[in-house]
């Protein structure tokens, strides 16, 4: 049976709400949480972007169960690898082995900020690689230094680490992604069932390794307002092409969704209080071979969905095996 996560998505919430989501996660038969590793939201009308990793130790306390990650850190601009392997590392230990890495090439709207060049996507896919190798051998123990293409590393040793070290899935979006999450990573992260994809992951190395797919979805009590409430906090989700990568700031966003209407949006967000709809997306991903989804629920109302999806949508899950 397919396993559900929950998407903490922390450029809607402040990060108070974001430790309170996951312990109503928790609560309502979630197995797995991704939260968000953002500088600045998509939009200005999300409102927050907390830094991940103090939010990650109050999900620690609040939680037992819930295995959580990062969904995704890019560990190769604003912050050096080496600054994360140590984040991630503190992570697993206060999570008590319930603590995965996601990683991934990142985003101008989040790395520009400290003033360094945007790399092209193909340098930032080598970057990434480099940025594993080094974060995989400090979780080692020991003093590490490293002269790589990208980073060095000058006698790091991190002392607090946990029995195992956290498992890293990477967040892929082409064929040359999944090829390298294949090779380096120990699953595969998607924003859409892509079997393209996941084929080309297997294929690279990534046979048995667990695949997560994310599913965005808007639960109101009418359509209507399932699809007002999307197009409001949620209009990126219909942007296409390369400007998800490229753009650098919440403004310029805000002027690339002002022409979509609502419709654009509710059709790349599934939207509403009927349950078919929500299976029938989790469906797709299970059909082309993921094995985990999480579900990000746009907008404030929060838990109203998870009442709906304890009563409606997890009790079913086992349905979804047998198409």
């Amino acid at each position: 049976m397919v396993s559900l996560g929950y998407a903490l998505a922390a450029e809607e919430h402040d990060p108070r709400q974001l430790v309170r989501y996951a312990r109503l996660a928790e609560e309502a038969g979630f197995s797995f949480a991704f939260v968000s590793d953002h500088y600045h939201p998509w939009l200005d009308q999300q409102g927050h972007s907390p830094f991940v990793w103090a939010v990650l130790g109050g999900i620690a306390q609040a939680t037992e169960r819930l295995r959580v990650g990062t969904g995704v850190t890019c560990p190769i601009i604003r912050l050096h690898p080496a600054i994360v392997a140590q984040a991630a590392a503190t992570a697993a230990v206060m999570l008590e082995g319930r603590f995965c890495l996601g990683v991934g090439t990142g985003e101008n709207l989040n790395e520009h900020v400290t003033g360094q060049r945007w790399p092209r996507p193909g340098v930032r896919l080598q970057m990434l690689a480099e940025a594993v190798r080094i974060m995989r051998l400090l979780w080692r123990g020991g003093y590490v230094s490293y002269e790589g293409k990208f980073f060095t590393v000058d006698r790091a040793r991190i002392y607090t680490l946990s029995a195992q070290p956290p498992p890293v899935f990477m967040a892929a979006a082409g064929p040359r992604s999944a090829a390298t999450a294949g090779r380096i990573a120990d699953g595969l992260v998607c924003v859409s069932p892509a079997g393209e994809l996941l084929q080309r992951f297997r294929a690279a190395g990534g046979e048995g390794k667990p695949t997560f797919g994310e599913l965005t979805v808007c639960w109101a009590e009418s359509e209507g307002e399932a699809s007002r409430t999307a197009r409001r906090w949620w209009a990126n989700a219909a942007l296409r092409g390369d400007l998800l990568q490229e753009l650098p700031t919440p403004a310029q966003f805000e002027h690339a969704v002002a022409p979509l209407r609502e419709e654009d949006v509710a059709q790349v967000i599934v939207c509403g209080p009927d349950p078919d709809r929500h299976l029938q997306a989790i469906a797709r991903y299970v059909e082309a071979g993921f094995d985990h989804v999480y579900v990000h629920q746009v907008g404030p109302v929060q838990e109203g969905f998870f009442e709906f999806y304890r009563r409606q949508v997890l009790p079913y899950l086992d349905r979804l095996a047998q198409r």
